[in-house]
């Protein structure tokens, strides 16, 4: 069956789980708006879907998802800030009071950051600058002399760029000011996709 062909007929398998009945689920979305308590940063890695490995419903998770789950510092210059934005709109807007970074193992875009520039690393227009916002969990990671192999320093490495994505979100003010009120939380979980294995690493 070609793809298109199983998105379709996927969607007649949705519509039948979720039917647009007065009172339903998704009836209520679309009437009533989102108000999701959860905001995540996910890697757009086709395998790591985060609404299946939480099992949620639809409603209950914002999702942002962008290549190695990063979130930028604070800055206002510049033309686009994709991540930046939802933030804003998922904090300012919504009022989440929780945002879950989700970093994961077998990470393309931190593997490429690790291997740096191997032959066998494609050249890019847009990723290299974007992972550069990592480069000092890669520095770190590189310099370790305990870690061996390629294996062992792209999943250390996997594991710090989830604190770089903590530590820039409390570079945000409107962040900062609403976890140092209490009123919300960042959480730094690490998905192993070999094992399906969830590992908190820090800011609960």
């Amino acid at each position: 069956m070609e793809p298109i062909e199983r998105l379709l007929e996927g969607h007649q398998r949705f519509r039948h789980r979720f039917p647009y009945e007065p009172s339903s689920l998704l009836r209520n979305l679309a009437e009533q708006g989102q108000s999701p308590e959860v905001a995540i940063v996910s890697c757009c890695d086709s395998r790591v879907e985060p609404s299946i490995i939480f099992d949620c419903q639809p409603g209950d998770l914002f999702t942002i998802r962008n290549v190695a789950n990063l979130v930028p510092p604070y800055e206002s210059e510049g033309a686009y800030h994709g991540t930046s934005a939802a933030l804003e709109f998922a904090v300012n807007g919504l009022g989440v009071s929780h945002i879950l970074v989700l970093g994961h193992a077998q990470c393309g875009g931190v593997k490429a950051l690790v291997k740096g520039n191997d032959e066998d690393v494609v050249k890019s227009d847009f990723i290299h600058n974007w992972m550069s916002i990592a480069q000092d969990a890669a520095h770190k990671v590189i310099n370790d002399n305990t870690l061996t192999t390629e294996t062992e320093r792209c999943r250390q490495c996997e594991q710090e760029v989830v604190g770089v994505s903590l530590n820039n979100l409390m570079t945000f003010p409107w962040i900062r000011e609403k976890v140092e009120s209490g009123n919300l939380h960042l959480h730094g979980w690490y998905f192993d996709l070999a094992v399906g294995e969830l590992i908190r690493l820090g800011m609960e």
